[in-house]
């Protein structure tokens, strides 16, 4: 790995002693280069901007809050890339990071190599979730999709299968503004926007058995 340039990373955690064993894990290797340290979030924006990382390797539950540390280096500091490496893998800290901007949400209870390759993967410009967060996080959307009403789904399955909000108002007898109405409820629910996003996702998620991707605009 000579020929390849180290990724330069700053760690923040409220720990001292969990932050020297993380840099001896990561110095360890020979493509890591510890550049700064940083027990909060004021800390660790300033580390970041005096040294302008490749990575940001942060705590999640720290003084000054690491969200609100992963929404100010995403925009202040565009390049760097961030790893949240936590205890906890509760799908409102797994969904809280990500929505933040983090690129990566790793555990620490992770073997070393893993940990090292979950870096690397980030640090190249990917994505990268421990099994455990990652299945936290699909057991909450999977039981948020679960609210969905029986009309919603109904609804869903018709346009998945082509029918325009007047075919659909038609065959419930209902109004095309109650159709719109649950179109809304509906896109709200998947975190969708439009008719095709919210038949996607409904495939992805196995809430459609089958049909095709059609229909007017709501």
């Amino acid at each position: 790995m000579t020929d390849v340039a180290a990724i330069r990373i700053v760690i923040a955690d409220d720990h001292p002693v969990v932050r020297d064993g993380i840099r001896a894990m990561l110095c360890s290797q020979g493509d890591f280069d510890v550049v700064g340290e940083a027990a909060n979030t004021e800390e660790a924006l300033l580390v970041v901007a005096r040294k302008q990382p490749d990575l940001l390797l942060t705590d999640l539950r720290m003084p000054g809050g690491g969200v609100e540390l992963i929404r100010e280096v995403r925009v202040r500091f565009p390049n760097t890339h961030i790893v949240v490496l936590s205890t906890f893998s509760s799908s409102d800290d797994v969904r809280s990071a990500i929505e933040a901007g983090a690129h990566g949400y790793l555990l620490k209870d992770l073997g070393r190599a893993e940990l090292a390759d979950g870096i690397r993967a980030v640090a190249a410009g990917q994505t990268r979730l421990a099994q455990a967060a990652s299945a936290s996080l699909i057991r909450a959307m999977q039981a948020s999709h679960e609210g969905l009403a029986p009309r919603e789904r109904e609804i869903l399955s018709m346009v998945a299968d082509g029918l325009t909000n007047r075919q659909i108002a038609r065959k419930l007898l209902i109004s095309e503004a109650t159709v719109k109405t649950h179109l809304q409820h509906l896109y709200s629910k998947l975190d969708v926007r439009d008719r095709a996003s919210a038949v996607a996702s409904g495939y992805k998620l196995g809430l459609l058995p089958g049909g095709s991707e059609a229909g007017d605009g709501i």
